[in-house]
């Protein structure tokens, strides 16, 4: 599956008393499916992953991934303290047709996590996951970082295809992406303008196919034609090689890393701003480096207030505030101050959707 471009870190949306507002959820991923965005991310660290329970997880991933547009690429935090969970979590993606799954590192047992621990993890999850994988390095929240020479060891197993790396460090990007240069090519089906080809978008070319239905059937009752339902336009595709794919997790450091060999972002700031990521992402694409520079600006500052201080808390107020639906984050989760609120609000004053 080509990972590329920019995909938003979803929320999950709850109501007052912390059930999930499942309505909501369909609301922003349907807006969502309306944007420039590659994709979505689903249950990641943006969404609150660690707060649901195995039963909700499974129904978050459900009812996203049926109101998602099948053109975007639709990926499953399935990162679980165990290898066992973590499979089942990723089997229940599959079974919603997600195209890949995010695993972070198991993190309770971090003194006992060795190199040799980390790779068993990893290769352990790959070989059973139906879905490709790919990797999570986010210090913030797991007390370590992968090891860059893991990575690169990880990177040559046939179903890790790429990182999400939340470290900040746009030095760890390049050096990631200098250490995987030579791993593994891998095939993949895209579009003729060489965009993700993904299993819903397959699975819905199939289901628009012509089906021939019985003359007896038809309101004219003449049993001797045979008539069929409309006929979906051939879905054409063409085919890329693509090698270890790097995604940086900061909105702050997107342009940089780019220029630094990473294929995109995966953004708790688009969650909110979508276009304005995009707005970043483009212009480097169209070798504007000029504004590319001047849309990364005007993004890194806010990005770094609402996304890497605030945290959740702000990036769902910031949700509310942009026209999508945030709420409160789950106890034991602070909600901001109305202070926070109005600054959030002058953040974004002209970063809106």
């Amino acid at each position: 599956m080509l990972i590329e471009g920019v995909f938003a870190a979803v929320t999950t949306p709850f109501y007052a008393d912390e059930r999930i507002y499942f309505r909501k959820l369909e609301a922003n991923m349907g807006r969502y499916g309306r944007s420039l965005l590659a994709g979505m991310v689903v249950l990641g660290s943006t969404g609150e992953a660690p707060m649901l329970t195995d039963a909700e997880s499974r129904d978050v991933l459900r009812v996203a991934a049926e109101a998602t547009a099948p053109d975007k690429v639709l990926i499953a935090g399935v990162g679980r303290e165990s290898v066992k969970a973590t499979l089942e979590l990723a089997e229940a993606a599959a079974e919603n047709n997600y195209d890949a799954v995010l695993v972070r590192t198991s993190m309770y047992y971090a003194g006992q996590m060795s190199t040799a621990a980390v790779l068993h993890y990893f290769r352990s999850v790959a070989d059973g996951s139906p879905l490709p994988v790919l990797l999570y390095n986010i210090p913030k929240c797991v007390p370590y970082q992968i090891p860059i020479e893991v990575v690169a060891e990880l990177a040559e197993h046939e179903n890790i295809i790429g990182i999400k790396d939340s470290s900040g460090s746009v030095e760890r990007i390049r050096d990631t992406v200098a250490a995987t240069r030579t791993a593994l090519k891998r095939t993949f089906t895209v579009t003729p303008v060489f965009e993700a080809v993904t299993a819903r978008m397959l699975a819905t070319k199939q289901e628009g196919a012509a089906t021939f239905v019985p003359a007896a059937e038809l309101a004219g009752g003449v049993g001797v034609a045979v008539a069929s339902a409309p006929t979906a336009a051939p879905l054409k595709t063409r085919s890329r090689e693509v090698g270890f794919q790097v995604l940086c997790g900061s909105s702050s450091a997107m342009l940089a890393s780019l220029k630094e060999g990473a294929c995109g972002g995966i953004l708790g700031f688009a969650a909110f701003a979508p276009q304005a990521c995009q707005e970043v992402y483009l212009a480097w694409k169209d070798h504007d480096l000029k504004l590319a520079d001047e849309k990364q600006k005007r993004i890194a500052g806010p990005n770094k207030r609402i996304v890497g201080e605030l945290g959740i808390s702000g990036v769902k107020y910031a949700c509310d505030f942009n026209g999508f639906y945030g709420g409160r984050s789950r106890a034991p989760l602070l909600a901001l101050l109305a202070e926070q609120k109005a600054e959030i609000e002058g953040l974004l004053v002209e970063i809106r959707n």
